[in-house]
């Protein structure tokens, strides 16, 4: 039996869909257990590319149960329009959603959409799917758990005191004259439920079993520790919290995590607001971007671009635990020289060694070693032995850098362009 999770080093976007998808072939079950449609994993494999957003990373192997944990918040629409679209692809595999997740309505994407309006330049950046109300609501006792959809006389009786607090926040806080209106909920939810019912089970109890029957168990994060609403850069964060601390929680499994594989990018990026000290300026950026393909795959925004940040990334291996790591995207490094790592910031002339809150974030300068580059394309490497040496030594710093072993190294976006170290 074991219990593995596969989590983000740093704000996201580090390639947990390519390494899940990898590690799939060894799994049972995979579970995702946080977030909702937000963000995306884009998967490159035999079959195609994907971008998933909400169903599990190993929905590729027929053999695997993908389940959507407790955790999350599930888009009835965004569930069945991500089903239908992989069907459409030939892809048939085994879903099931917890009765104990909660819903996210279109109200919450007006919410989420009239305060990102509101904050103006104060913005967070968010993606308007309305993650961040929802998961207020969440806390609030005014959610929806999934298992609800299949009661309609008690879901009437429930939407209508939450409909009602909505069009007072409508009308009151954000001055829109339209509001929410019951009709209109109740008839998306006949419409948009359906798929999700018929997926619906008690996951809790499904994972308890598979533990206690020597199954292997995989967890999928979505985002990455510097967007957990805990410890990233807050209120730059996500809402629900990507830490494989959490896994347990979120997966709905009463069980410590046996290994934690922390993915993390050759070189920084981020999508949305909040502090980024390594950024680079758009010269270089927009060139870099377009190389390696950096667009968020929830929303296709921009991901804005930095040299290797090793402050950030160290903070994400602690508040992560994690046991080993994924290195993504060393490939598109080729060709750039001298590669510069940080390794440590200064404010206010003052030298920091570990990473800050956002007041210090917002005044920090990186602190940079360069390293040399290497000229030659890597993307048919399969063995660390046959990388040029300056790309071995670049690896070999990150791991010292962050004190933990780097175990895989991704040199292509296709699921078998992995180079595997022995452990």
């Amino acid at each position: 039996m074991s219990f593995e999770v596969v989590c983000g080093i740093n704000w996201g976007d580090e390639g947990k869909g390519r390494v899940v998808d990898f590690l799939a072939h060894d799994a049972d079950l995979v579970v995702r257990f946080q977030g909702g449609n937000n963000a995306g994993h884009t998967v490159i494999n035999e079959l195609g590319t994907f971008k998933l957003h909400l169903i599990p990373s190993g929905i590729f192997r027929p053999e695997v149960v993908n389940v959507l944990g407790p955790g999350m918040v599930i888009d009835l629409e965004g569930f069945a329009d991500e089903l239908k679209s992989l069907e459409s692809q030939g892809v048939r595999g085994q879903v099931v959603v917890s009765d104990r997740a909660t819903v996210c309505f279109p109200f919450h994407r007006n919410e989420d959409s009239w305060e990102e309006e509101r904050l103006g330049g104060l913005a967070y950046g968010s993606t308007k799917r309305g993650i961040a109300p929802a998961y207020g609501d969440r806390h609030l006792k005014k959610g929806i758990q999934v298992g609800e959809l299949a009661h309609p006389d008690h879901l009437l009786e429930r939407l209508r005191g939450i409909v009602e607090w909505k069009n007072l926040t409508a009308h009151g806080v954000y001055g829109r004259s339209e509001g929410v209106n019951l009709d209109e909920v109740m008839e998306w939810v006949r419409r948009f439920s359906p798929p999700v019912l018929e997926h619906m089970v008690d996951t809790s109890r499904l994972l308890d079993d598979a533990w206690k029957s020597g199954k292997r168990i995989l967890c999928e994060a979505q985002l990455g520790a510097l967007r957990d609403v805990y410890f990233g850069i807050y209120p730059y964060t996500s809402s629900s919290c990507p830490l494989a601390g959490f896994a347990g929680v979120g997966a709905g499994l009463a069980r410590t995590p046996t290994r934690v594989i922390g993915v993390v990018k050759a070189f920084s990026t981020c999508v949305g607001a909040g502090p980024f000290v390594t950024e680079l300026p758009s010269d270089f950026a927009d060139s870099f971007r377009e190389m390696a393909n950096e667009y968020g795959a929830a929303t296709g925004r921009p991901r804005r671009i930095g040299h290797f940040d090793a402050l950030a990334s160290a903070y994400g291996v602690r508040v992560q635990g994690a046991t080993e790591l994924a290195l993504t995207k060393l490939d598109c490094l080729s060709g750039i020289d001298p590669l510069k790592i940080c390794v440590g910031y200064e404010v206010d002339g003052t030298r920091l060694d570990s990473f800050p809150i956002v007041p210090l974030l917002d005044r920090a300068v990186p602190v940079y070693s360069d390293m040399p580059g290497w000229q030659e394309p890597i993307t048919d490497v399969r063995r660390f032995d046959a990388l040029p040496a300056a790309a071995r030594d670049y690896v070999l710093e990150i791991e010292r850098l962050l004190e933990c072993p780097i175990r895989y190294v991704s040199v292509g976006a296709e699921r078998d362009a992995m180079i595997v170290r022995s452990a």
